[in-house]
């Protein structure tokens, strides 16, 4: 039951009740029907909570920080074709192409949007190289505007800051990604990434939780397509190796590889030095070297 601006013509009543199931609006009084065929303007979905509707609530696409205006403005395709598919004509296409410049001018207006939308496209570049999951794109992204909010991106490159924003954002996921593999897909050095993180850390006084070399088993076995006693074995053996002391200061991808190839050979699979040494991305001596200071410093007899 609502009441509206407009009066019953039979009685002069003003109040009416809408039936939804047939479309009308009846009056109170005398029962006439005034509107019918009536267009319900609302959602087709119901919502009990707020929470719901926010979920539920479909107005154009989500916001995302890996976007530089958060997906807010539109974006006009460099796709010639109207809504049929059909090409245009030489005139619309001249039409098209301007509109297609203002809009990208107007999208990107100062100095600070085009040092995201640099920083950004390149993070997706990196981040799509390495098969990164939306929620670490997402915190990459977030760790960068921070760096932007703070004036930290002044003086250095913004390659390394964003190569040491993806790093930082695997961390806090706990995704296994070593500094090697994050400096392969940017155009810095291993090094320059290192310094950048390192300086980032410090300045947004981000939480980090180290990541430990068994988080880096399970890749490993599956680019080496081993069964799950060897990642099981790998594990016990760098549990060992950590309570010893002999992970600390040492290549995570390294030691994890000697492991691997310690208990392949335990378990009796077939697995060499070269291949493993391939998966991990190491050279073959430093799996061998690795592999003897687990031999040496724990007890494992090891027929090979």
């Amino acid at each position: 039951m609502e009441g509206v601006s407009i009066r019953c013509p039979e009685c002069g009543g003003t109040r009416f009740v809408r039936d939804y199931d047939r479309a009308e609006m009846t009056c109170l009084c005398c029962g006439l029907v005034v509107r019918e065929k009536m267009i319900d303007m609302g959602p087709e979905w119901r919502a009990f909570d707020l929470e719901q509707q926010d979920k539920r609530a479909r107005i154009g696409a989500p916001l995302t920080h890996t976007i530089h205006d958060k997906g807010l403005s539109t974006v006009i395709d460099w796709t010639s074709r109207d809504a049929s598919g059909k090409g245009l004509t030489l005139t619309k296409r001249l039409q098209v192409y301007r509109l297609r410049k203002w809009q990208q001018r107007v999208r990107v207006s100062s100095a600070s949007e085009r040092n995201l939308a640099h920083a950004l496209s390149e993070l997706e570049r990196m981040a799509s190289q390495l098969g990164l999951p939306r929620n670490v794109r997402e915190e990459a992204a977030i760790i960068y505007r921070k760096a932007v909010e703070n004036k930290l991106i002044r003086g250095r490159s913004i390659e390394s800051m964003v190569a040491a924003a993806i790093y930082m954002a695997c961390r806090q996921a706990k995704l296994p990604r070593t500094l090697d593999e994050i400096a392969g897909v940017s155009q810095v050095k291993k090094k320059e990434v290192g310094r950048s993180y390192r300086f980032l850390l410090r300045a947004i006084s981000a939480k980090v939780v180290p990541t430990t070399s068994i988080s880096y088993v399970p890749r490993l076995i599956s680019r080496l397509k081993l069964p799950s006693e060897v990642q099981v074995e790998a594990m016990r053996i760098l549990e060992k190796a950590a309570e010893a002391g002999l992970t600390s200061g040492r290549g995570p991808m390294g030691i994890v590889a000697a492991a691997v190839y310690i208990a392949s050979a335990l378990l009796q699979c077939k697995c060499t030095q070269k291949d493993v040494a391939t998966s991990a991305n190491v050279t073959e001596v430093t799996v061998r070297n690795r592999y003897q200071e687990l031999l040496k410093k724990l007890d494992f007899i090891v027929m090979i």
